[in-house]
C-alpha cells in the first residue's frame, strides 16, 4: 500500500479569533450521555445498546419534532434577524437550525472497515464539527501544505481526527471500546494483516504517537519511542507478516525551525518560463527563500520500521525529503519516493520534481523506478491543485504494486518506440530483485490501454481490464484472464461497450472483503494488494455492480454480486438487492463461497443500517438514528421543467412538514449549474438517480431552511452548447432555466413568486451572482465562495478551456463584477479568509462588495478566519446559518407580511 501526503486543503493563521455558541441543552446532554455510553458500552449487545442509545437521543428527537411543528413566525422568538446581521462577534441561528447543524449523525456506522479475518470492524468515533480553537493552531503555509510545527504533523491530521474506536463484532454487533489517552486525538486506525491487532495515530498538542490495540479485549500500548513526522507523509504502514509497522520519524540531530530575518534581505522574485505554460491561479504559493529552508526541515524524516512487539526501531536509509513510501510484505525492500529541488514558485508542492527509487532493507538504493519532472503545465501537461486533477506522462510507469510473495513488484508501461507513429502498447510487466534492468520481463502485451491488473492468490492467473479508443471515448471494455503458465491462454470473462450503459457487468471484486464502488466507464477493480477474489476451487472470480432502470423515476437500482467461470464466463447471479421502495448494497463480504456479507439497507424514511446477511437471513447490526426524522417525512416534489426552447430538466422541492397544500410560501432556491451538449447527455447524468435512497444530510443542507417556513428548491441548471462552446449560451440558459423553474411552481402554487431566494456555493455563488444581475425575480441572495470575475482566471475555468484572449466576450458576459449596478435584490456573501480552491481567492469578495456599495446596492460580507473553500468549524457554521436565516427573514418575509393562503378544495400535485 502506498504511502503518502494528503491533498493539500486549508489555510492561514491569524489572532484572537476566539468566540463562539453552545449546543443547545439537548444535544449537549444527549452528546454527554453519549460520551457516558462509550465508556461503558464494551461488549454490550445491540439490543441493549439500541435501549441506551434511544434513551440517548430521545430528548433530542422529541425537542427537534416538537419545534419543528411549530409555525414560522413562532420560530423567532427570542432571535433578532437584524441585531443578527450586525452583530461582530460569532452568533447562531434559531434552535430549530442549531439542532439540525449538530445533530450528531456522526455516531451512525456503516460497518465496512473489516479485518483480515473478518471478525472484526472498526468505527473511529468523532465528537462533530472541528472547534476553533484547534483549528486556529499555529502553522506555515508552503505551497499548498500546511504543517502543525508545534506538534511536527501536517495540519489535517490536527483538525481531521477523532476521540476513539469501537471495534465492532462482525458476528452480532457487540463493541469493544479501544483504550486511548485521556485528551488525545486519533486518526488513520488500521487493522494488522492477520486481523488480531489494529493500530492508529495518537495525537496530542505536541507530538504524534503509534499505538497498537487489542479488538477483544481493548488494551492499547504506544509502540513509538520517537514521535512520528507526519508532514509529507501523513500515515504508516503494516509489513506482510503483521511483526513491523514502518512510518517516517522525527530524524535525530534535528536543527531547529529554521527563522526569517527580521530585516528583509531582497524583493519576492518571480520570471515567466519558456514556452506556454497553462497554469490556474494557485493559492498559498511559495515566494521567498525561506519558504524553501522551511519545506526542507518539514519534509526531511527518517524512514523507519519498528517491532510491534518489543518496540525496537530500525533506521532505513539516512533522512531525506521522503514524499511516501510502500514496502514489500517481507520488508525486505520499499518503494521511496524523494522530493527533488529545486523548489518552485509558480505551482504547488504537489507539482514538485520527484524520484521514486527502490531501496534495501538498509537503505541502498537499488533501482531508479520513476522520475517525474516538475509540472509546470508546459504544454498539454496540467498541474493538478484542490478541485482540478493533472495530467502526467503517458509512458510513466502505472498500478505500480508488491507482489504479495515478495518476489518483486508488477506494473503497466506503455511501450516506448522511436517512431512516433508507431502504435504504444500496454504491456503489464514484472520486476524481480535485485532490480536491475535484465530482471525486467514482460508479462502480457495488448493494443488496448490496460486500465487495471490484478492477480489470483497463486500469480498463476493475470487479470486486466482493456478500454480500446481514446480518454474521452473509450469504446469497449474488456476484462480478461491471462494464464500465465506455459499455455498462456486469455479468456474473456465480460465484454461490453462503454457507451452502453445498461450492460456493464459491473467491477471485479478484490481480495479483503471490502466492496469497490464501481466506476460505470471504466470497469476497474481497485484493491490495496492487487489480488483478486477468487472461489475456494480458484476457477472462477465475482463482479459487483448496479443494475439501473431506464426509468429512474419509477424504479430504484438494484446491486448484484455475479460469480463467474474463469474459463468459460459462464455466469451465476449470487446476491441480488431488493428494489422495492428499498435500496441495499454489499458493504463487507465475510465468506464468498458461503455467501454472508454484511449489507447496508436503508429506504427514503428509514437510515441506512448494517446487517449481516447469511442463508437469507438479515441479523441487524447497527443502531443508527435518524436525527431530523421531521425532514426526512417532510413533503417532497420532484418533476421535470421544460424551457421555452424545450430543454427539460428536473426540480427538487422539499416543503416544510407542516405544510397545508395551497399555501404559497417564501422560497429559497439553491443551485450549481453544470454543462452539457445537448438534452440526451443530461438525461444520461441524471440515469443513476435512486429514488430509494435515504436523504442525506449534513452540516451545511439547505432543507433546514423549511424549519424556518420556507420552500426549498434545488434545481438543475443546465448550460447547453456545443462542445467547448457551452458557455456560450450561459446568461440565456440561466435566465431561462429559473424562469421555467419559477413559472411551474407558480403554477402548483407552492411559492409567493415576489418572495424568492437565490444562492449556491463556490461555482453556485457565481450562478446566483449571475442571475441577480441578469434577472429581476430574487429579492434576496447568498454566495459563497465564488469567483466574481473571469478575467482573474484567464487561462480557463470551470469546464471552460478557451483562454480569455480566445473568448473575451464570453469570460466578459460571465462575470456578473461587470453588471454590478444592474443588481438587484439584497445579496449576501461569506467567504473563506484562506480559500485554498482554484479560481475563488477570498479577494473576490471584498471586490464586489466594494463595488456594489459604491453602486448604493444592498449587500453584506462576511469573511471568516481560517476557513477554506466552506465552513468547516463549529463556530462558521453556527454563524453562518444564523446569517443566512436573519438575511432571509429580513429580505424575504419581512417582519408584519404573513403568509398568502390558496383555497384549494380539490389541488392536486402535477408529480
Amino acid at each position: 500500500m502506498w504511502i503518502s501526503s494528503f491533498n493539500p486543503i486549508f489555510s492561514v493563521r491569524l489572532k484572537n479569533c476566539d468566540g463562539g455558541n453552545k449546543r443547545t441543552k439537548a444535544l449537549k446532554n444527549a452528546l454527554e450521555e453519549e460520551n457516558n455510553m462509550n465508556k461503558c458500552r464494551r461488549e454490550i449487545p445491540i439490543a441493549g445498546r439500541t435501549f441506551l442509545k434511544t434513551l440517548t437521543v430521545l430528548a433530542y428527537l422529541s425537542i427537534s419534532s416538537t419545534s419543528s411543528q411549530a409555525l414560522a413566525q413562532n420560530q423567532n422568538q427570542g432571535w433578532d434577524a437584524q441585531q443578527t446581521l450586525d452583530d461582530k462577534s460569532f452568533v447562531h441561528p434559531p434552535n430549530d437550525i442549531s439542532e439540525a447543524v449538530l445533530a450528531p449523525r456522526y455516531l451512525n456506522m456503516t460497518l465496512s472497515n473489516i479485518s483480515a479475518d473478518k471478525h472484526w470492524f472498526f468505527h473511529e468515533i468523532s465528537d462533530g464539527p472541528v472547534t476553533m480553537d484547534r483549528f486556529s493552531r499555529d502553522f506555515d503555509e508552503l505551497g499548498g501544505q500546511f504543517f502543525d510545527y508545534s506538534a511536527n504533523r501536517h495540519r489535517n491530521l490536527t483538525i481531521r481526527s477523532n476521540v476513539g474506536i469501537d471495534v465492532v463484532s462482525a458476528s452480532d454487533g457487540s463493541r469493544t471500546s479501544i483504550q486511548t489517552p485521556n485528551g488525545s486525538r486519533i486518526s488513520n486506525v488500521k487493522f494488522s494483516p492477520d486481523g488480531s491487532t489494529l493500530a492508529f495515530f495518537v495525537h496530542t498538542a505536541s507530538e504524534t504517537h503509534i499505538y497498537a490495540g487489542d479488538p477483544e479485549t481493548g488494551t492499547s500500548r504506544k509502540i513509538t519511542d520517537i514521535a512520528v513526522l507526519g508532514n509529507l507523509v501523513t500515515d504508516f504502514e503494516w509489513t506482510g507478516d503483521g511483526k513491523e509497522i514502518a512510518t517516517v520519524v522525527i530524524p535525530s540531530g534535528r536543527s531547529t525551525r529554521p527563522v526569517p530575518s527580521t530585516v528583509p534581505t531582497g524583493p519576492q522574485v518571480k520570471h515567466t518560463q519558456d514556452g506556454e505554460n497553462m497554469l490556474r491561479t494557485y493559492a498559498s504559493l511559495m515566494a521567498t527563500p525561506h519558504d524553501e529552508e522551511l519545506l526542507e526541515w518539514h519534509a526531511t524524516g527518517q524512514l523507519v520500521t519498528i517491532n510491534v512487539e518489543t518496540g525496537n526501531t530500525e533506521n532505513i536509509g539516512s533522512p531525506a525529503m521522503i514524499y511516501g513510501f510502500d514496502f514489500a510484505p517481507n520488508g525486505q525492500y520499499s518503494r521511496v519516493e524523494l522530493l527533488e529541488k529545486p523548489f518552485s514558485y509558480i505551482v504547488p508542492v504537489n507539482n514538485f520534481g520527484r524520484v521514486e527509487q527502490i531501496w534495501g532493507r538498509n537503505g541502498n538504493m537499488l533501482a531508479d523506478l520513476e522520475k517525474t519532472e516538475m509540472n509546470t503545465g508546459l504544454g498539454d501537461r496540467r498541474p493538478s491543485a484542490p478541485g482540478v486533477a493533472g495530467s502526467g506522462d503517458a509512458l510513466q510507469k502505472r498500478q505500480i504494486r508488491w507482489k504479495e510473495d515478495s518476489s518483486g513488484l508488477t506494473y503497466v508501461q506503455a511501450e516506448s518506440h522511436t517512431d512516433e507513429k508507431e502504435e504504444n502498447n500496454d504491456r503489464v510487466m514484472v520486476w524481480t530483485p535485485p532490480f536491475e534492468d535484465s530482471n525486467i520481463s514482460v508479462l502480457y502485451e495488448t493494443d488496448s490501454s490496460v486500465s487495471s491488473h490484478g492477480f489470483s492468490n497463486d500469480y498463476g492467473t493475470l487479470f486486466v481490464t482493456e478500454t480500446s479508443g481514446s480518454e474521452d471515448d473509450q469504446g469497449q471494455i474488456t476484462h480478461r484472464a491471462i494464464d500465465l503458465s506455459d499455455s498462456g491462454q486469455t479468456f474473456v470473462l465480460a465484454q461490453y461497450d462503454s457507451d452502453d450503459f445498461y450492460s456493464n457487468p459491473g467491477t471485479l471484486l478484490m481480495d479483503g472483503g471490502q466492496v469497490p464502488v464501481v466506476n460505470r466507464r471504466r470497469g476497474s477493480p481497485t484493491g490495496g494488494t492487487g489480488l483478486v477474489q477468487t472461489s475456494m476451487d480458484g476457477q472462477s472470480v465475482f463482479f459487483y455492480g448496479h443494475e439501473y432502470n431506464a426509468d429512474p423515476m419509477q424504479e430504484g437500482p438494484k446491486n448484484f454480486l455475479d460469480k463467474v467461470a474463469i474459463r468459460t464466463g459462464e455466469k451465476e447471479r449470487i446476491y441480488e438487492s431488493n428494489n422495492q421502495e428499498s435500496y441495499e448494497r454489499i458493504v463487507s463480504v465475510i465468506d464468498i463461497d458461503d455467501e454472508e456479507f454484511v449489507v447496508s439497507r436503508e429506504t427514503p424514511t428509514e437510515t441506512p443500517q448494517s446487517h449481516l446477511l447469511v442463508d437469507g437471513r438479515r441479523t441487524q447490526l447497527t443502531d443508527n438514528v435518524d436525527y431530523t426524522p421531521d425532514l426526512t417525512h417532510a413533503p417532497k416534489r420532484r418533476f421535470v421543467v421544460e424551457r421555452p426552447d424545450g430543454f427539460k430538466f428536473m426540480v427538487n422541492v422539499l416543503l416544510p412538514s407542516n405544510y397545508n397544500p395551497g399555501t404559497r410560501l417564501p422560497a429559497m432556491f439553491w443551485f450549481y449549474p453544470r454543462e452539457y451538449e445537448d438534452q440526451e447527455s443530461y438525461d444520461e447524468a441524471g440515469r443513476t438517480y435512486n429514488k430509494n435512497a435515504f436523504p442525506n444530510f449534513g452540516t451545511r443542507s439547505i432543507q433546514y431552511m423549511t424549519r424556518m417556513g420556507y420552500a426549498v428548491v434545488e434545481p438543475d441548471a443546465p448550460i447547453v452548447g456545443k462542445p467547448g462552446q457551452m458557455n456560450n449560451n450561459y446568461e440565456h440558459d440561466l435566465r431561462n432555466n429559473l424562469a421555467a423553474v419559477i413559472d411551474e411552481l407558480d403554477e402548483r402554487e407552492i411559492i409567493d413568486r415576489k418572495r424568492l431566494g437565490l444562492g449556491g456555493h463556490s461555482y453556485g455563488a457565481f450562478g446566483t451572482v449571475n442571475a441577480m444581475v441578469h434577472t429581476p425575480f430574487f429579492k434576496a441572495g447568498i454566495a459563497g465562495d465564488g469567483n466574481y470575475n473571469r478575467t482573474f482566471t484567464p487561462l480557463s475555468f470551470q469546464s471552460e478551456r478557451r483562454i480569455f484572449w480566445d473568448a473575451k466576450e464570453v469570460y466578459l458576459g460571465m462575470s456578473p463584477f461587470v453588471y454590478a449596478n444592474n443588481l438587484t435584490g439584497a445579496l449576501l456573501m461569506y467567504h473563506g479568509m484562506h480559500d485554498q480552491n482554484v479560481g475563488t481567492a477570498p479577494d473576490h469578495s471584498p471586490r464586489l462588495f466594494h463595488a456594489l456599495n459604491g453602486l448604493g446596492k444592498k449587500a453584506a460580507m462576511y469573511l471568516y478566519p481560517f476557513e477554506d473553500h466552506g465552513p468547516a468549524t463549529k463556530e462558521t457554521l453556527l454563524d453562518l446559518w444564523g446569517r443566512w436565516a436573519a438575511w432571509l427573514d429580513v429580505h424575504l418575509k419581512g417582519t408584519e407580511e404573513e403568509e398568502r393562503r390558496i383555497t384549494s378544495d380539490d389541488h392536486q400535485w402535477r408529480d
